[in-house]
């Protein structure tokens, strides 16, 4: 490929529409361009990177056991309602009518479809194992796209659905598509982590998602220094930390005015943090009042509340009026007094404190000396707060610390959810009918791509990983005017190419200053430049992209010394 015939229109200016980096660096680099909200056109630079990693993805699905197919966008809503998850994605599913009336959505997922796909096929437990798997676009209408690629309405994702007789071979399964997943980043040149996290609107059992590591990330990380444990915050396990053992005194209550804020509590009675309980108030989307409580420097984790809660969709803040008629007082709360049958949790953590303070359900009142255990009652205790760095390891008793990342793909469980909801079964080894056994894994393909750019750029652009560069090397002649510097840069980029090398020849007649910025801008791997000195002195430059380091060889041993760069990129 040579630049003159290469539509790449750079910019030298940041759009203000871009907040992230790797929003920003596409944009000038000529690799995307917006057409509406969330909705963008791969231009061809950004169009050779997704076929470079939708390669390798394809690579390491097949050589798992991955079939692939091609199953439709628009989906019937008769599968997504035998499911019950029509009304579980809400505004997100773009849904659509033909001329007949009768409903369809874009799809954004795919896991009402393929099942019922393979429940009309699939009949004996000799046709399983069984995983299948797609790369096409998918359709979420979401309520505030952003970050260009990182959230958008139209999205490219690969997902694999696998399909067992037991949940033993769900297990390999996962484990077969785990391993896959991390070959699938090793290959890409991306630092990852592997980190468990809530399956969601998804369902099932277990996940893992796979987070490229990047200050933008939405993701926030909590990972063992000591350990290779690691989960999404949302996730992350929690050790009981048990308060030292006091003698417990009376109840008491005690005048808090305006102390409407569990700093403003503890500030009042002069309490650290740690001997305060705070209090959250959420309803559900069925309208159900919960209360949850946890220790005055922890957080509510609502995704872990939300697990508690069986048929519970959503949580939201809680109107004053519902938390007063169940006997509480916003901003002054505890499970003391709320009237019975009133859903109350309380972290573990709290229940292990001693003589501390909580809210009286009474304006501007609090009690001090409150002992859970023997205070609180009809209430469910589980770890229901928000990890943060310091924390204790639950695998090994090391620190936690906390980072950021892309969630780039994810692995999921999905177990019985789908099958039996859709009435996917097989006979097995007895002729007695048993539902498959699911599993689902999903890569944002676009997204991938945004992460590794958010991972791998400087002050000038991107710095593309080899294996999923536009072209891994550019070759610049310094004044492509010039015949002989331009004649010798053709023969290079030609013994590049036969070599086997995905290789781009600037060859336009533009200063070299200019090229030397698109070259770095757009992020290629290695620049080969072809200037002066190559013509009288026999010396042609290689500038490493990543490492800015610049060697240089002769006219005859340029290509090899390209190559042997490329090896150890």
């Amino acid at each position: 490929m040579r630049t003159t015939n290469l539509y790449a229109p750079t910019l030298r200016e940041t759009p203000a529409e871009a907040e992230v980096r790797s929003h920003q660096l596409m944009l000038r680099a000529g690799m995307i361009r917006k057409a509406a909200g969330g909705l963008y056109t791969y231009l061809p630079l950004a169009w050779r990177t997704i076929k470079k990693i939708e390669q390798i993805i394809r690579e390491e699905m097949d050589e798992a056991g991955g079939q692939e197919i091609s199953m439709p966008i628009v989906q019937p809503a008769e599968i997504w309602q035998e499911s019950g998850r029509w009304s579980v994605y809400g505004d997100e599913m773009f849904r659509v009518r033909d001329r007949h009336g009768r409903q369809f959505c874009l799809g954004p997922t795919h896991e009402e479809m393929v099942t019922t796909l393979v429940r009309d096929e699939v009949r004996s437990y000799k046709q399983l194992p069984l995983m299948l798997y797609q790369i096409q676009n998918k359709y979420r209408d979401e309520i505030r796209p952003r970050f260009g690629l990182m959230r958008g309405r139209e999205f490219i994702m690969k997902d694999l659905y696998s399909f067992d007789k037991d949940e033993e071979g769900m297990n390999l399964s996962y484990q077969k598509m785990y391993d896959a997943y991390t070959r699938i980043y090793t290959r890409m040149g991306l630092d990852f982590r592997p980190v468990e996290a809530d399956n969601g609107a998804i369902g099932g059992g277990h996940s893992h998602e796979f987070t490229v590591l990047a200050a933008a990330g939405e993701s926030n990380i909590a990972y063992c220094d000591s350990c290779d444990y690691a989960a999404s915050d949302e996730k992350a396990e929690l050790n009981v930390i048990r308060a030292l053992e006091e003698e417990a005194k009376p109840l008491e209550k005690v005048a808090t005015p305006d102390a409407h804020t569990i700093e403003l509590v503890a500030e009042c009675l002069n309490l650290p943090l740690e001997k305060c309980i705070k209090a959250v108030a959420f309803q559900t989307d069925t309208d159900e009042l919960v209360l949850a409580f946890v220790r005055g420097d922890h957080e509510v984790n609502d995704v872990k509340v939300i697990n508690l809660i069986e048929g519970a969709i959503e949580l939201r803040m809680a109107d004053e009026a519902v938390i007063e008629a169940a006997g509480g007082c916003p901003g002054f709360m505890s499970p003391i007094g709320i009237k019975e049958g009133t859903r109350i949790v309380v972290d573990q953590t709290v229940m292990e404190m001693y003589n501390a303070c909580a809210g009286a359900n009474e304006k501007d009142m609090h009690y001090i000396n409150v002992n859970p255990k023997r205070d609180f009652k009809d209430v469910v205790v589980a770890d229901i707060r928000m990890v943060k760095a310091g924390d204790i390891c639950p695998r090994c008793g090391g620190t936690i610390k906390m980072t950021r990342g892309i969630e780039a793909g994810q692995v999921f469980t999905l177990g019985t959810k789908y099958s039996k909801a859709l009435g996917a079964t097989f006979l097995d080894e007895n002729g007695r009918e048993q539902p498959m056994v699911m599993g689902c894994y999903g890569i944002g393909v676009g997204r991938t791509m945004a992460a590794a750019v958010e991972q791998n750029n400087d002050e000038n652009g991107i710095i593309w990983p080899k294996a999923i560069a536009p072209f891994e090397v550019v070759v610049v002649p310094v004044n492509a005017k010039n015949e002989e510097q331009l004649q010798l840069a053709e023969s290079i980029y030609a013994e590049l190419k036969k070599a086997g090398v995905d290789v781009l020849l600037d060859d336009r007649k533009d200063r070299a200053g200019v090229k030397f910025k698109d070259a770095d801008l757009i992020g290629y791997p290695l620049r080969i430049t072809v200037g002066p000195k190559a013509v009288a002195e026999d010396v042609v430059e290689l500038k490493i992209r990543r490492s800015g380091e610049t060697v240089t060889a002769g006219k005859a041993d340029a290509v090899q010394k390209a190559l042997e760069i490329l090896a150890g990129l």
